[in-house]
């Protein structure tokens, strides 16, 4: 298991780990934080194959969306009136889409209004899902990103068509209105929504240990992580301090550029690996670090 930023009882005790100079590990003696939600268990493992200390803090709760009214009236939405354009940012979301669909008993029906509209999809992921529906794509994001997706919608589509926006926690507000703006009817499609962390007291921990740079680097693999890490700071009167830390000593490890954006936009330094996975991010973490200490 990965251990919770938090949940020690009593005092806390510095971690150590065996020094180690074999080039399969050149994290050994760092500490990362990680801050996903979703398969945590996963990239901590990766991470100590490369010798890390790892502690998590997830900062942010998926909650599914199949029993909500606003993913029940898009979908009778899209029933009723067909859309000329479908967006998909996640295959987990429209994997998710489809299933609650099925359990109202409109799976099948929505697979085939889907089938009459154009697809476009943000990348690999997204795109696996639509075909494992038996859907086809249109055109991917090459660099997997929401900005490339909304230039490609308003340089390839005429003015006036319904565009169904597959949102994924972030609400995608910019990039709805851009699209309402240019003429374009929206139905945005909810499937999930990130809400409060479990565990408060382990982000508030991730938080101190950032600002007292206990930690070589912290991990990030969605934009709603980075929200939920710094809703905390700010509420700790930290936010400061941390975006300080991450500018001098700590390193801000994306996965990407989307979730790059919010960090950037507090002018955190963030590194991203060139293809946008969670094992190239741990990839480059390790090589980064490795560079540093040498």
């Amino acid at each position: 298991m990965c251990p919770i930023l938090g949940s020690e009882t009593g005092p806390r005790r510095k971690e150590t780990t065996v020094s180690a100079t074999a080039p399969e590990t050149p994290l050994a003696g760092s500490t990362i934080g990680v801050t996903a939600a979703r398969r945590v268990e996963e990239q901590a493992t990766m991470l100590r194959r490369y010798g890390a200390l790892v502690r998590c803090a997830p900062t942010m709760r998926t909650v599914p969306l199949s029993d909500d009214h606003r993913l029940v009236d898009a979908s009778h939405e899209l029933l009723e009136h067909p859309v000329d354009v479908i967006v998909v940012t996640t295959g987990a979301g429209l994997t998710g889409w489809v299933q609650a669909a099925q359990e109202w008993g409109i799976g099948a029906p929505l697979v085939q209004a889907m089938a009459t509209a154009r697809i476009v999809v943000r990348g690999p992921k997204a795109k696996g899902a639509v075909r494992s529906v038996d859907l086809t794509e249109e055109w991917t994001a090459p660099n997997e990103t929401s900005d490339e997706m909304l230039d490609y919608l308003l340089g390839e589509f005429p003015a006036g068509l319904r565009i169904a926006v597959q949102v994924h926690g972030d609400p995608m507000t910019d990039f709805c209105a851009a699209l309402r703006t240019a003429g374009a009817t929206v139905i945005e499609v909810p499937v999930y929504r990130w809400t409060e962390p479990e565990d408060v007291g382990a982000v508030d921990d991730l938080v101190t240990a950032v600002v007292r740079r206990e930690l070589e680097a912290v991990t990030f693999t969605s934009a709603p992580a980075v929200s939920g890490l710094f809703r905390r700071a700010e509420a700790l009167g930290a936010e400061d301090e941390m975006v300080a830390a991450f500018s001098d000593r700590v390193l801000a490890m994306s996965v990407g550029p989307v979730t790059a954006h919010p960090l950037m936009s507090r002018d955190v330094p963030t590194l991203w690996p060139q293809r946008n996975r969670t094992g190239a991010m741990v990839r480059k973490l390790a090589e980064t670090l490795a560079d540093r200490s040498g």
